[in-house]
């Protein structure tokens, strides 16, 4: 992922520029320009011990804690006193060699550049015995090796902003100065074809090791394994490739013109993966099941095939020899006809005429945006943060932080995202019992992410980064302007009227939004961070798009959706997503001091305590377990969960904390012995809690696709009950909602919201929004001399 420019686009204006450095802000019909803070002078050449915490690792690391910790402590030095300010030379190399920046260019959670992954890529395939087993290679993931947290904080301290050395450890009054961060490294997930065999590598990202096969540039292969008994996700590049293959197979051909179709352009075949039902699905094949849609025949340039869906043709295919395995035509159910409410493009909709009375409504920052962003560090309003994706996640945020007055940069989580959501259906109905995508484990949101450049998701002063990843074939694709930093503004912030002297105060609210949008199949899912003046963080989730849709014959209705338009209806589902949050309220590097309180409110019991019945108040009830961590949402309680900081008080005495405060919820509307429960154990409860550990990422195993073991994930790795009463503790949020399809849905879904807030609670000693100024308007009139008359009302009269 690449920072790219920062754009004034009250009207979606597109501005091209260079893709690999931070530029100058570009104002909209003005030649000025703000210049973006370049990276800190590099430093000299040597290293330094980063922690004491590395000398032995724990008895229960992972194998990727192991690499990493190896790699810190490749080379250690005494501690030095001064550094020089002049940067290196860059690195050199032969014409069209990849070249390797110095490590200190890039911070240690920069996503990979575009130059790493042809050189993480290369050296992958450089490591093959043989030409065959090179070339059978394909690459499906290649993302950061994300470092060990106190060489995350050694960078922040001396190379990278925030610059806070005043954090660190300290030796006998003179602080511990590193002079070059331990290189990069990439991991990369690569499938074999040939083999039907997967592997996981880690490659160190440095300059030059040698001069290999061709005098080409190299990385270093630190490890590589097989995982056995695994798929990986699948890749836009199969999917293509199975759509061809459906089309061009003859009774496929056969049955669609049984069904009245000749013309195998207007036939659509999305492949969706197998899952796991059976044997049948185990992960020794590499499987897809094709949904099939059929698009009319019209002038429309977005013509909705989704409103068409050929039911009865079940199709496998086996997508490591791209061939149809089984084929059965099993029903011949007509096609559905031609909705004339089925398009939403311009001139399209509703007997083809669109609104005509929408006035412009610009937004207009004539000063610029209030962030600040220096590569990937952003600054706003008090709060600092890092933007990261990876293919699978799409959006990461990093060390997010709010500086408080005199307590100076105080933390609040290391590691932000949306790790896995799942789609289950409700329609025990051929083909819909087997729909319940995994959209990121099994296609990845990052890889579907939208260029941004391509519709007016954003409006206002927009700081955009692009986005880098691996194709199938090991080439980079890069995503112009994938994620949006901007500012909007949200209403009253807070206000009082004082009712004797009419007197008011009122400030507006702002939060800074940074998102991204992505497109798997049929819909359509936006990932946003809200930062808000008050110290609240909100995750949020917009999803949109078109549902997926079954075909009726004449006559019929089902119970388990919703008729839409003649012959076609749309099943009933549910949408689950995972936020999986890294915490370190309050913590400094090297800390982990955090445990996980729950918060009930509770009626008292008539009695003396209680004589007029109206007595309530909230109970805490600390959180000592994993297992006694799995919780779910309990509105009539107002249930809560508060991460606490164990050390750090506020000035009444009690604990520092973020509270998680839930949205609407859900949980999975399905039998225990539901079979995508095998695989998606994690949505049986609305809050787990574990310890951090480096291997354990995502809620149903790294590779869920056609995963046939039961429980996979945080169902297993909580089963260890490690202690939560003081830790570095990790919070998995799961939250979801249930559709039943309405008319208005269709034919394109309005924006349903779903989120969650993380809210301080007893972080700050007062309201940490007292301070934001009143709006400009305000200022000037008091500026100007003009003072507010003082409102009249009747209880003012009265008195």
């Amino acid at each position: 992922m690449a920072t790219i420019s920062q754009k004034a686009t009250p009207c979606c204006t597109n501005i091209k520029v260079s893709s690999f450095s931070d530029v100058a802000i570009q104002k909209k019909n003005s030649g000025e320009s703000a210049g973006i803070a370049a990276a800190p002078p590099l430093l000299p050449s040597a290293t330094c011990n980063w922690s004491p915490a590395v000398a032995a690792a724990a008895p229960d690391q992972s194998e990727d804690d192991k690499i990493r910790q190896k790699s810190s402590m490749a080379s250690v030095i005494r501690p030095i006193e001064s550094l020089s300010d002049s940067p290196p030379a860059n690195s050199t190399s032969n014409k069209g060699i990849p070249i390797m920046l110095r490590a200190q260019t890039s911070h240690p959670l920069d996503p990979l550049s575009a130059t790493e992954i042809k050189v993480a890529v290369a050296t992958v395939r450089a490591a093959g015995a043989t030409p065959e087993e090179r070339d059978s290679m394909r690459f499906i993931e290649v993302v950061l090796l994300e470092p060990e947290k106190h060489v995350v904080a050694i960078a922040d301290a001396y190379f990278f902003p925030p610059f806070q050395p005043s954090l660190l450890p300290r030796t006998k009054g003179k602080p511990i100065i590193p002079s070059k961060l331990p290189p990069r490294q990439a991991r990369l997930v690569v499938y074999n074809k040939r083999s039907n065999e997967t592997s996981v590598w880690t490659v160190e990202l440095t300059q030059v090791h040698a001069a290999t096969r061709g005098g080409h540039h190299r990385g270093k292969v630190i490890s590589s394994k097989v995982v056995p008994d695994i798929q990986p996700p699948m890749d836009a590049v199969e999917y293509a490739e199975c759509e061809a293959v459906v089309k061009d197979y003859p009774p496929f051909r056969e049955a669609m013109r049984k069904r009245g179709i000749e013309d195998m352009d207007l036939v659509m075949v999305d492949p969706w993966c197998a899952g796991y039902h059976s044997d049948a699905d185990a992960p020794s094949r590499r499987l897809a099941k094709p949904l099939i849609f059929c698009r009319t025949e019209s002038d429309c340039p977005m013509e909705n095939g989704y409103a068409r869906p050929v039911e009865g043709i079940y199709v496998l295919v086996d997508m490591q020899n791209m061939v149809v395995v089984e084929f059965e035509d099993r029903k011949l159910v007509p096609l559905p006809p031609a909705d004339p409410l089925r398009n939403y493009t311009a001139g399209e909709t509703r007997g083809g005429v669109d609104r005509s009375d929408v006035k412009p409504l610009q937004i207009i920052q004539p000063e610029g945006p209030s962030f600040r962003v220096k590569g990937y560090f952003v600054e706003w309003q008090k709060w600092s943060f890092r933007v990261g994706f990876t293919p699978r996640e799409g959006l990461v945020v990093h060390s997010v932080a709010y500086v408080d007055g005199s307590r100076g940069r105080r933390s609040v989580a290391h590691r932000l995202s949306f790790v896995e959501m799942v789609v289950p259906y409700g329609d025990p109905n051929d083909p819909h019992y087997r729909k319940n995508a995994f959209d990121a484990g099994e296609d990845g949101l990052g890889k579907n992410a939208h260029s941004l450049k391509k519709g007016c998701d954003c409006l206002g002063y927009i700081k955009y980064f692009d986005a880098h990843f691996t194709n199938f074939t090991g080439g980079v694709e890069t995503i112009e302007n994938c994620v949006c930093l901007h500012e909007e503004d949200h209403g009253i912030l807070w206000k009082h009227q004082d009712l004797r002297t009419g007197l008011a105060e009122v400030r507006r609210s702002r939060r800074l939004t940074v998102s991204f949008i992505c497109t798997v199949a049929n819909y359509e899912y936006g990932f946003y961070w809200h930062f808000y003046q008050d110290g609240k963080i909100e995750a949020e989730v917009k999803l949109t798009g078109i549902l997926s849709l079954g075909a009726l014959q004449p006559g019929e209705v089902r119970k388990y959706g919703t008729t839409i338009a003649p012959g076609l209806y749309a099943p009933v589902h549910q949408h689950f997503f995972v936020a999986r949050m890294d915490m370190a309220v309050d913590c400094k590097p090297g800390e982990a001091l955090n445990q996980v309180v729950e918060v009930n409110v509770k009626v008292e019991e008539p009695g003396k305590d209680n004589v007029h019945n109206n007595a309530f108040y909230a109970e805490e009830k600390l959180l000592r377990s994993e297992l006694e961590a799995m919780r779910d949402c309990n509105p009539l309680s107002a249930r809560h969960w508060i991460v606490r900081n164990t050390r750090t008080v506020n000035r009444t005495g009690q604990l520092t904390g973020y509270k998680l405060v839930p949205g609407s919820n859900c949980l999975p509307l399905a039998g225990p012995e539901a079979k995508f429960l095998r695989r998606a154990a994690f949505l049986k409860h609305n809050l787990w809690v574990t310890p951090f550990a480096s291997d354990e990422m995502y809620p149903g195993g790294e590779f869920p696709n056609q995963n046939p073991r039961v429980g996979e994930g945080l169902a297993s790795w909580v089963k260890k009950n490690r202690s939560l009463e003081e830790t570095d503790i990790v919070l998995w949020y799961v939250f979801g909602v249930t559709h039943i399809p309405r008319l208005e849905d269709w034919p394109v879904m309005p924006v349903e919201h779903i989120g969650f807030m993380l809210t301080p609670h007893g972080f700050f000693n007062c309201s940490p929004a007292v301070d934001v100024p009143p709006n400009a308007s305000d200022a000037d009139l008091k500026d100007n001399g003009v003072v507010a008359k003082p409102i009249q009302s009747g209880l003012i009269a009265k008195l």
